[in-house]
Order: C-alpha cells, then structure tokens, then sequence
C-alpha cells in the first residue's frame, strides 16, 4: 500500500484549516513539503503542543509526505519562541539531511498558508493558485501526526483541542472526533458568566451560541467570550452602510496592513469599502478580492473606526460569484519590498482586541476523555459528504468505517470513534452511543 492509499484508508484531512482530504493533496509532485506549525490563530496552544510532545510521530509524517510527493526537502515552519517545540524538533531531524527547520517571527497570521510559502520559500503562490504553483505542498502539523499515525494501523478518530477563553481552566484535551462541546467546555471547569463561544481562533474561528455541536477533524480550538465582550461586535457579519458612508475616510491603512496584500496579491479592502457603499463600479481590478483569506488585520486592528473592512471583502466575493467571476491566475506577483516592517506582532493584536487576560497557557492532557455519545458529521471540510455504511441500531466498534467517499467525488473516510451502536443516521451526521453495561 502506497502512502496516498494508506492516507485515504486512514480518513485524513487538514487538521488545521479548510479540510482538504489530505490523499489529495499528496497526489502530486513536488519540490518542497512546508509543515505548517505557525499556529496561526491567537489564544490557541495545541499545534506547538504536539509538535513538542510527538515531534518524531510529526518528522515521521512529513517523511512520509515527501516519500509520496518525491519532494527533495521537508521544512518545518514555525514560531520561534515555541522553545520547546524547536528544541524536541531539532533533535529529530538530526539524523535527515534533506530536513530543516525555520523559524518565525511572532506575527499574524503567520500561519497563513500564502506566508508561509513565502516565508519558506521566498516565492509568492498566485491569485486563483495553490502551493503547488511555486513547487510546495503544505501540511498542517497535526495532520502530519495523523499520517504517522495512519502508518501505524490507526484511524483519524481522535483530535488534539485546545479549550480556552473564559473558561476556569484553559486546556488542550484530547478527545473522541464527534464529542459535544459542551462536554470540553465542562471539563475546563465552565463558565463564570454568560458566554458565546468560537469554534478555532478568535480572528476566524466560527461563531456559535450553542456549546452543542460536535468536534470534527479540523477542530483545533474551542473558545468562550463573555457576551458583553466586544469582540462579538467584530464578529457580527451585517455591515452599516450608513455608517461606512459617513465615517469611512478612505485612509487606506486596512490596505496597507492587509497581509495579502503585502504579498503583492492586490488585495484592497479600503476599496471594497468604498464599493459596498457607494457602487460596485468603484472596485477597478476585482481579482485581488479572491485572494482575501479572511484574517481580519484590517477589522480587528487596522480599522480605527471600527468599520469592518473585511466583511466588505466577503460581500465582494458573494457579489463576484453571483456574477460568476472566477479568480484569474497571476503569475509575476512579487511581496512588497516593505512586507517584513507590515508584520502584525501577535501581542498587540491581542491587546486591541481586549482578549489579554485569556492569553495564558493551556496544559495538555494525554489521557482520552470519554464520552457516553459522539455525532460524527459527514462533511468535515472540502468536498463532498461522506456515504453512511452503517444503519440505525447496527453495532460498531471504534475505527469501524461507518462512512464512506462518495463515488467520483471529493471527500474523506469516516470511522467510529467510540465503540456502541448506531442510533441515527441522517444526511449530515452518524450518531454512536456506547454500549451500557
């Protein structure tokens, strides 16, 4: 068995971001594979965690990767300060040549897949383009640990989550993929107030009022805010026009502090601002709208009236697709000759948000929290939902294949993560409860 199918057999997906099978993404040639371990959002500990605690199951994936995608050298990328995560991960590369490390800055969002070619690399992957553009393939460090894993015998159906925010007792726990969480947020010690909740980062992270929804296998971080912080005014996705006609100044700094735009991507929220507001013939050249990813520099820190630039440019993108623009792929793109002096230090990200009192460590815990139940969603990132295999009332045992990938489509294994029996099977999620004794 090649490492693709070992990689597809095991159910594995970016860890760490949109969710790309991760069989996929492998299938392929290339010159370099970059291990994301920049740990891109503030507030979350779990990737330079399991890069300390399993750096040799982390070298161990990427020579797996570079063993499949004929890649010459690996890269581990991230942030310096992570002394014991360089530390461990220094050791283990020692013996591979064709390995190295390199280190980052403490900036946002370093662990933006387009900076971290760059950075690595010193090549910038086009508008409308992937990695592989420039001769990268990029993992996350977890999803690297899972190949090592998959190596092993063992399936995706457990994930490393870190637990944070206003919570008693931040920690990163490893769980069951399908577990409530409710449940983490109750073995954190809870809430003293009432509380939203973001599932990932507090910059990008998906925003939920119910505690009641599943962890999945891109899953990395479970935050709680209380709900007069305001953070969560940020997070609205409406926009006041009136507001952006009467106050936005049109003084361009969402720009010059767009990351992607440092990149020379041509990415211009100051001008999706103005389009919004005024007339969607403003824009000029819609292509560098598609290179937005959504980090929020220009909303939660370059933004002085607190206008949102970025939900602008997430309005642009509906408003382009609707038309039916696709991205035009940009070749000669070359970063600002200023990129390195654009960086957004992570400490004072955090202070203009007001999250400084959350900023605290979060203590691994190796053992497994159990759980009685587990819903284990059949779409977990890019492509299509996975196929049921099993019926209600069938009896599974955990790393049982419950759901499979759709024929010619995109997509991921799914596996019991606890043993018990099937209790509903419906066209989103497979339910598993443990057998009582």
């Amino acid at each position: 068995m090649d490492v693709k199918e070992m990689v597809m057999n095991a159910g594995i997906l970016g860890a760490g971001g949109a969710g790309f099978p991760t069989h996929v993404k492998i299938n392929c040639q290339a010159g370099a594979v970059i291990v994301n371990g920049a740990e891109c959002e503030p507030l979350l500990r779990v990737d330079q965690q399991v890069m300390e605690l399993y750096a040799a199951e982390v070298v161990e994936g990427l020579r797996l990767v570079m063993e499949q995608t004929g890649a010459k050298e690996g890269v581990i990328a991230l942030k310096k300060h992570y002394e014991g995560a360089v530390k461990a991960l220094g050791a283990a590369i020692e013996p591979f040549g064709q390995l190295r490390l390199h280190l980052l800055r403490e900036y946002y969002p370093a662990g933006d897949e387009q900076q971290i070619v760059y950075e690595v690399t010193g090549r910038v992957v086009p508008t409308g383009g992937l990695p592989l553009d420039v001769g990268a393939v990029v993992c996350n460090a977890s999803t690297l640990l899972n190949v090592a894993d998959a190596a092993a015998g063992k399936k995706v159906v457990e994930k490393y989550v870190t637990v944070g925010g206003a919570v008693r007792t931040p920690r990163t726990f490893k769980v069951p993929v399908g577990i409530s969480c409710r449940e983490l947020l109750e073995a954190a010690g809870g809430t003293a107030e009432p509380c939203r909740y973001i599932i990932g980062g507090p910059c990008m992270g998906r925003v939920v009022d119910d505690p009641d929804v599943p962890v999945t296998k891109t899953t990395g971080g479970f935050l709680a805010f209380p709900v007069d912080h305001p953070l969560w005014k940020l997070r609205e996705e409406t926009l006041n026009m009136q507001l952006i006609r009467s106050v936005c100044c049109q003084c361009s700094m969402c720009t010059q502090m767009c990351p992607r735009n440092a990149l020379g991507l041509n990415v211009q929220p100051h001008k999706a601002m103005r389009t919004i507001a005024q007339g969607t013939d403003l824009l000029g050249d819609a292509n560098g709208v598609f290179s937005c990813c959504n980090c929020g520099v220009c909303t939660y820190y370059a933004c002085n009236f607190g206008l949102k630039p970025s939900q602008a440019m997430q309005q642009m993108k509906a408003m382009l697709a609707q038309k039916g623009v696709k991205p035009r792929k940009e070749v000669y793109t070359r970063a600002d000759r200023s990129i390195d002096d654009k960086k957004l230090p992570v400490k004072r990200l955090i202070a203009r948000m007001g999250l400084e009192r959350y900023d605290v460590d979060a203590p691994l815990s190796e053992k497994l929290l159990p759980t009685g139940q587990v819903r284990i969603m059949l779409r977990m990132g890019v492509g299509a939902p996975s196929v049921p295999v099993v019926g209600v009332g069938d009896k599974v045992r955990k790393n049982t294949l419950i759901a499979d990938i759709a024929p010619g489509k995109l997509g991921v294994k799914m596996h019991a993560s606890i043993s018990g029996t099937v209790t509903a099977v419906t066209d989103s999620y497979i339910e598993i409860r443990k057998a009582t004794v």
